[in-house]
Parts: C-alpha cells; sequence; structure tokens
C-alpha cells in the first residue's frame, strides 16, 4: 500500500453514491496556486433545492424555488468567507463562527470548539471546514471535522489537521463515507488528491463523477500566489 499516493478527485468520488458534501483544499503542481473546491450534494427535496451564488469572494447557498423551502436551518448559509489573508470554507454556518473568533484574535479551533456535528439525528452530519492562510508567496492549510463520537449524538469528537503547501497535492474531506440510513460519517484523515495545474481539469474531474442523481452544486477557485488573481467555477445542477 502506497501511503503516499494521490488520486484523482474523479477516482476519489465516482464509485461513491453519496459523498455528502466536500471540500478540497491544495496547491497546484506547478507551484502557482491555491486551489479550493467545495461542493454539495442532496438526497431529500429540501436538499436538492439549492444554487451557489458569488457575492464578490464570497460564496453564498441560497433556495433554487424560496416556495418549497421546508427547513432553512441547515442548507441555507456561506461556505466560503475570506479575512484578510485567510480564506475559509465550510459545509455549515460554521463559516460565520470561524470567521468572528478569527477576527477576533482567537483561533480556528477555538471558533470549532464551540461547535459540534449538525443536530440531524440519526444521521448527526459532521461539520467539515477548512481554511488557508497566505503569507510570504505561498500558503498553509488546515481542515477540520466534528462528529458524534456515538450513534446516540451524545458528544462530540473535534480532529483538526494541519498541512504545509505542496505542489500538485490536496486533501479531500466529505461528510459521508457512503449512501446509507443512516448515513455513515467520513472515517480516517483526509484523502490525497492529485491537485492539477488547470482549474477546468479540476472541475471537470470532481462534477462529471459525482453521482448524477445526487449532486447539486460545485464551486472551485484557484489563486494565483503572486499576483493574488482569482479564477473561480460554478455549476449549478438548477437553472
Amino acid at each position: 500500500m502506497d501511503i503516499y499516493k494521490m488520486n484523482s478527485m474523479g477516482d476519489l468520488v465516482k464509485e461513491n453514491p453519496y459523498v455528502g458534501r466536500g471540500i478540497v483544499i491544495g496547491k497546484t503542481a506547478d507551484a502557482s496556486k491555491a486551489a479550493i473546491a467545495y461542493f454539495i450534494m442532496g438526497r431529500s427535496e429540501n436538499s436538492r433545492n439549492r444554487i451557489f451564488i458569488e457575492n464578490g469572494e464570497e460564496v453564498i447557498i441560497k433556495p433554487f424555488d424560496a416556495s418549497k423551502v421546508e427547513d432553512p436551518s441547515l442548507i441555507i448559509y456561506s461556505p466560503i468567507k475570506k479575512l484578510e489573508n485567510q480564506l475559509i470554507v465550510t459545509n455549515g454556518d460554521q463559516t460565520d463562527t470561524i470567521f468572528d473568533y478569527m477576527k477576533a484574535g482567537k483561533t480556528f479551533e477555538e471558533g470549532l470548539e464551540t461547535r459540534a456535528f449538525e443536530p440531524d439525528a440519526p444521521n448527526f452530519t459532521p461539520r467539515i471546514s477548512g481554511m488557508l492562510t497566505f503569507g510570504a508567496g505561498d500558503f498553509a492549510y488546515k481542515l477540520s471535522i466534528l462528529k458524534s463520537a456515538d450513534a446516540k449524538g451524545s458528544a462530540c469528537n473535534r480532529y483538526t489537521f494541519s498541512y504545509p503547501a505542496v505542489n500538485g497535492l490536496g486533501h479531500f474531506i466529505h461528510t459521508y463515507a457512503c449512501d446509507g440510513n443512516p448515513l455513515p460519517t467520513f472515517q480516517g484523515e483526509p484523502k490525497r488528491a492529485a491537485i492539477p495545474d488547470n482549474i477546468d481539469d479540476l472541475v471537470h474531474n470532481i462534477w462529471e463523477n459525482l453521482n448524477e442523481e445526487n449532486k447539486i452544486s460545485l464551486y472551485v477557485r484557484y489563486i494565483d500566489l503572486q499576483t493574488g488573481t482569482i479564477e473561480n467555477r460554478m455549476i449549478n445542477k438548477n437553472k
């Protein structure tokens, strides 16, 4: 077993009908750009009734058809926010928690200590979060998962992974191991993923290999480490 193997994002998602929500962070092989990707999937009509919208450098999730919204509490949030030299990406309203804590001079981890997995028994969906910190023409990043300690949701386990930016390497974390009832939680460390130089290659690798029935939206951003130039791609299944 090669513990340093980097799979393409397509290989990491194509055989899994329900990955859930996913975050990818890494650095392009040519060392020139930071890359982030965030996608959502859904099985219920309420979950599928969503689109991504850009608001400057922030990304917002909105209902596609507001008249069909049943419960907005866990499906409507800002997955991506920027604060000075940091970029935050999460699968829930903990984006705002991290943003507020960082703005107050506290840490990524301190913000997440105040949060737990989602209260959607019996799934207890994990909260996954990431943050890039830029400086001196490079960056480092963190990924976190907050998940239930048991099947009853009686306690929360919190894990944080810290990474240097390595050329061509990214890490991928998602909410569910696979489909099921209840949905089984992601296990282990974030998966090593290859980060191509071209943004459209990463977009294609993810979107074309996510389960066609369950995929909803994808957002990918590449940031030039020397100039700060941003390149974005956004796909919404609902149009």
